[in-house]
Protein backbone atom coordinates (compact mmCIF):
# COMPACT_ATOMS: atom_id res chain seq x y z
CA UNK A 1 0.00 0.00 0.00
CA UNK A 2 1.16 3.79 -0.85
CA UNK A 3 -1.44 6.06 0.12
CA UNK A 4 -3.65 3.95 0.58
CA UNK A 5 -3.71 2.48 -3.07
CA UNK A 6 -2.57 -1.00 -3.76
CA UNK A 7 -0.06 -1.30 -6.36
CA UNK A 8 -0.80 -5.36 -7.61
CA UNK A 9 -3.95 -6.74 -8.81
CA UNK A 10 -6.09 -6.75 -6.37
CA UNK A 11 -8.80 -8.98 -8.26
CA UNK A 12 -6.05 -12.06 -7.13
CA UNK A 13 -6.43 -11.31 -3.18
CA UNK A 14 -8.84 -13.66 -1.56
CA UNK A 15 -9.31 -14.03 2.05
CA UNK A 16 -7.61 -15.52 4.33
CA UNK A 17 -4.85 -15.59 1.74
CA UNK A 18 -4.90 -11.98 1.44
CA UNK A 19 -3.37 -11.34 4.79
CA UNK A 20 -1.52 -14.53 5.95
CA UNK A 21 -0.70 -13.28 9.59
CA UNK A 22 -4.23 -12.01 9.97
CA UNK A 23 -6.52 -14.23 12.59
CA UNK A 24 -9.52 -12.91 10.83
CA UNK A 25 -11.74 -15.42 12.04
CA UNK A 26 -11.24 -14.45 15.49
CA UNK A 27 -11.32 -10.74 14.97
CA UNK A 28 -15.12 -11.12 13.23
CA UNK A 29 -16.00 -13.49 16.35
CA UNK A 30 -15.11 -10.74 18.70
CA UNK A 31 -16.46 -8.25 16.85
CA UNK A 32 -19.65 -9.75 17.12
CA UNK A 33 -19.96 -11.48 20.50
CA UNK A 34 -22.20 -11.17 22.64
CA UNK A 35 -24.37 -8.96 20.76
CA UNK A 36 -27.13 -9.47 17.91
CA UNK A 37 -26.00 -7.67 15.19
CA UNK A 38 -27.52 -6.81 11.62
CA UNK A 39 -25.73 -4.25 9.82
CA UNK A 40 -22.38 -3.74 9.76
CA UNK A 41 -20.34 -0.75 8.50
CA UNK A 42 -16.60 -1.34 7.40
CA UNK A 43 -14.52 2.11 7.69
CA UNK A 44 -11.51 2.21 5.30
CA UNK A 45 -12.78 -0.85 3.90
CA UNK A 46 -9.68 -0.99 1.47
CA UNK A 47 -10.10 -4.38 -0.38
CA UNK A 48 -12.53 -6.03 1.19
CA UNK A 49 -11.14 -8.70 3.26
CA UNK A 50 -13.11 -7.97 6.70
CA UNK A 51 -16.46 -7.28 4.36
CA UNK A 52 -16.58 -10.05 3.11
CA UNK A 53 -16.08 -12.16 6.40
CA UNK A 54 -19.11 -10.46 7.74
CA UNK A 55 -21.11 -11.02 4.59
CA UNK A 56 -20.00 -14.66 5.15
CA UNK A 57 -22.17 -14.79 7.81
CA UNK A 58 -25.27 -13.32 6.54
CA UNK A 59 -25.03 -9.91 7.62
CA UNK A 60 -25.84 -6.67 5.94
CA UNK A 61 -22.79 -5.17 5.51
CA UNK A 62 -21.58 -1.38 4.18
CA UNK A 63 -18.23 -0.32 3.18
CA UNK A 64 -17.04 2.76 2.75
CA UNK A 65 -13.35 4.22 1.87
CA UNK A 66 -12.19 7.36 0.27
CA UNK A 67 -9.74 6.01 -2.31
CA UNK A 68 -11.85 5.08 -5.29
CA UNK A 69 -10.21 2.35 -6.45
CA UNK A 70 -10.44 0.41 -3.11
CA UNK A 71 -14.08 1.09 -3.50
CA UNK A 72 -13.99 -0.74 -6.89
CA UNK A 73 -11.95 -3.88 -5.62
CA UNK A 74 -14.33 -4.05 -2.72
CA UNK A 75 -17.15 -3.65 -4.91
CA UNK A 76 -15.54 -6.89 -6.95
CA UNK A 77 -14.55 -8.85 -4.21
CA UNK A 78 -17.64 -8.62 -1.99
CA UNK A 79 -21.00 -8.81 -4.73
CA UNK A 80 -23.38 -9.01 -1.45
CA UNK A 81 -22.40 -6.05 -0.05
CA UNK A 82 -22.20 -2.06 -0.81
CA UNK A 83 -19.89 0.56 -1.57
CA UNK A 84 -19.52 3.88 -1.55
CA UNK A 85 -16.65 6.74 -1.29
CA UNK A 86 -16.33 8.82 1.82
CA UNK A 87 -14.37 9.47 4.56
CA UNK A 88 -14.06 8.35 8.56
CA UNK A 89 -14.22 11.87 9.41
CA UNK A 90 -17.74 12.56 8.08
CA UNK A 91 -19.51 9.27 7.69
CA UNK A 92 -22.30 9.70 5.04
CA UNK A 93 -25.09 8.01 7.14
CA UNK A 94 -28.17 9.13 9.80
CA UNK A 95 -27.50 8.51 13.69
CA UNK A 96 -27.30 4.87 14.63
CA UNK A 97 -27.28 3.37 11.32
CA UNK A 98 -25.36 0.57 11.87
CA UNK A 99 -25.01 -1.85 15.00
CA UNK A 100 -21.28 -2.16 14.71
CA UNK A 101 -19.13 0.21 13.13
CA UNK A 102 -15.53 -1.35 12.10
CA UNK A 103 -12.65 0.40 11.95
CA UNK A 104 -9.86 -1.33 10.68
CA UNK A 105 -6.98 0.91 10.76
CA UNK A 106 -7.76 4.36 9.98
CA UNK A 107 -7.80 5.69 12.98
CA UNK A 108 -3.90 5.91 13.11
CA UNK A 109 -4.76 7.88 9.51
CA UNK A 110 -6.57 10.38 10.09
CA UNK A 111 -5.51 13.35 10.77
CA UNK A 112 -8.05 13.99 13.61
CA UNK A 113 -8.80 10.25 14.93
CA UNK A 114 -11.16 11.73 18.49
CA UNK A 115 -13.94 13.11 14.85
CA UNK A 116 -13.49 9.59 13.26
CA UNK A 117 -14.64 8.02 17.00
CA UNK A 118 -17.09 10.93 17.38
CA UNK A 119 -18.74 9.99 13.55
CA UNK A 120 -18.94 6.19 14.59
CA UNK A 121 -20.04 6.89 17.81
CA UNK A 122 -22.92 8.61 16.67
CA UNK A 123 -23.97 5.86 13.71
CA UNK A 124 -22.96 2.74 16.13
CA UNK A 125 -25.83 1.33 18.29
CA UNK A 126 -24.20 -1.46 19.97
CA UNK A 127 -20.02 -1.43 18.76
CA UNK A 128 -17.72 0.45 17.34
CA UNK A 129 -14.51 -2.04 16.72
CA UNK A 130 -10.84 -0.34 16.26
CA UNK A 131 -8.22 -2.90 14.74
CA UNK A 132 -4.48 -2.15 15.12
CA UNK A 133 -1.59 -3.85 13.85
CA UNK A 134 2.17 -3.02 13.33
CA UNK A 135 3.81 -3.54 10.37
CA UNK A 136 4.62 -6.57 9.00
CA UNK A 137 5.32 -7.59 5.32
CA UNK A 138 2.70 -10.18 5.28
CA UNK A 139 -0.10 -7.89 6.60
CA UNK A 140 0.95 -4.66 4.69
CA UNK A 141 -0.31 -3.01 8.18
CA UNK A 142 0.54 -0.01 9.61
CA UNK A 143 4.39 0.95 10.57
CA UNK A 144 4.41 0.31 14.13
CA UNK A 145 5.60 3.84 15.07
CA UNK A 146 2.02 5.08 13.65
CA UNK A 147 -0.08 2.63 15.78
CA UNK A 148 -1.90 4.50 18.39
CA UNK A 149 -1.16 3.28 22.16
CA UNK A 150 -3.92 2.04 24.57
CA UNK A 151 -4.68 4.76 26.64
CA UNK A 152 -4.52 7.47 23.69
CA UNK A 153 -7.25 5.48 21.78
CA UNK A 154 -8.69 4.87 25.66
CA UNK A 155 -8.91 8.78 26.12
CA UNK A 156 -10.44 9.42 22.29
CA UNK A 157 -12.77 6.92 23.06
CA UNK A 158 -14.07 8.37 26.24
CA UNK A 159 -14.05 11.93 24.53
CA UNK A 160 -16.43 10.52 21.78
CA UNK A 161 -18.55 9.39 24.40
CA UNK A 162 -18.17 5.46 24.43
CA UNK A 163 -19.04 3.75 27.61
CA UNK A 164 -16.47 1.13 27.95
CA UNK A 165 -13.80 -0.59 25.85
CA UNK A 166 -12.12 -3.71 26.25
CA UNK A 167 -8.71 -4.25 24.46
CA UNK A 168 -7.71 -7.86 23.22
CA UNK A 169 -4.38 -8.80 22.28
CA UNK A 170 -4.70 -10.98 19.18
CA UNK A 171 -0.67 -12.66 18.03
CA UNK A 172 -0.45 -9.98 15.53
CA UNK A 173 -3.12 -7.11 16.34
CA UNK A 174 -4.64 -5.20 19.19
CA UNK A 175 -8.88 -5.49 19.18
CA UNK A 176 -10.47 -2.49 20.65
CA UNK A 177 -14.02 -2.82 21.41
CA UNK A 178 -16.03 -0.07 22.47
CA UNK A 179 -19.47 0.41 23.50
CA UNK A 180 -21.28 3.61 22.10
CA UNK A 181 -23.47 6.18 23.88
CA UNK A 182 -26.90 5.39 23.60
Amino acid sequence: MDERVYKGDITKLRAPERVKMLDLERVVELCLEQIFITRVLDVGCGSGIFAEAFALRNLNVTGIDKNPRMVKASSDMVLNARFQEGTAEQLPFPDKSFDLVFLGHVLHESDDPLLVLQEANRIATSRIAVLEWPYREETAGPPLSHRLSHDTIKKYARNAGCISIKKTELDHMVLYRMQPRE
